[in-house]
């Protein structure tokens, strides 16, 4: 375990730091996490390479530099409310969770919802609330948030998390087609006004849901309405 710490600190100082991540609270709670407890049995040798790693339901775990670049993105204050969708193996609601107050994570996936689910309440990670369900559609009942993060790849900026920003909040999303992604950023500015931000190119697994991917690969019928406007897109 202790190689393991060395490794941590590694990451961030080389992974991280060196490569321009500044905010001081995104590189200790990414030294604080343990990453290898998010990762499938197995591979936990592996954890604090600067690359993904696949998890259960044909998933993966984002790179540490991605995830610690979105969450810096986000602008995450401590007393904030923040929404992740796509858990996966619940890592970066961890990490989120040792900055902001309270974080609302969404995992369609069940075999890998209640295994994260399980994991956080093990590492006493106890300001995160995981739920099983179509991330696309956020969750109305706790909004609005602070900030939101996205860890799939959508067609589009789903219109449902746009809403339930607060005005000034932060949304973090990757959008477009599998391998020709950029991640964006969409500040709410106003009741019904929002700014975007192209951060570049990435590649995430697909944003399955109503105002995400189907099943099949096409956009779901929910974010293609005939006669209806193009939302966001970066």
């Amino acid at each position: 375990m202790g190689d393991l710490a060395k490794q941590r600190d590694r990451m961030v100082d080389v992974q991280l730091a060196r490569r321009g991540i500044r905010d001081e609270a995104v590189l200790a709670a990414m030294r604080e996490v343990p990453r290898e407890r998010f990762v499938s049995e197995g591979m936990e040798e592996f954890a604090y390479d600067d690359a993904p790693l696949p998890i259960d339901a044909g998933q993966t775990i984002s790179q540490p530099y991605i995830v610690a670049a979105m969450i810096e993105a986000a602008e995450i204050e401590p007393g904030d409310r923040v929404l992740e969708v796509g858990a996966g193996s619940g890592y970066a609601a961890a990490v989120i969770s040792r900055i902001a107050k309270d974080v609302f994570a969404i995992e369609r996936h069940e075999v890998l919802g209640h295994a994260a689910r399980k994991r956080l309440e093990g590492l006493g990670y106890c300001n995160v609330e995981l739920r099983i369900g179509d991330g696309t559609l956020g969750l109305p009942d706790e909004a609005p948030f602070d900030a939101i993060l996205v860890s799939a790849g959508g067609p589009e900026v789903p219109r449902a998390l746009k809403e339930q920003l607060k005005v000034g909040g932060g949304l973090v999303v990757p959008v477009g087609d599998a391998g020709e992604q950029s991640l964006c950023k969409i500040t709410r500015t106003g009741t019904g006004s929002y700014a975007e931000e192209d951060l570049g190119a990435v590649r995430f697994v697909p944003l399955i849901g109503a105002q995400g991917w189907a099943e099949d690969g096409r956009r779901s019928a929910a974010n293609h309405l005939p006669g209806a406007s193009r939302d966001l897109s970066c």
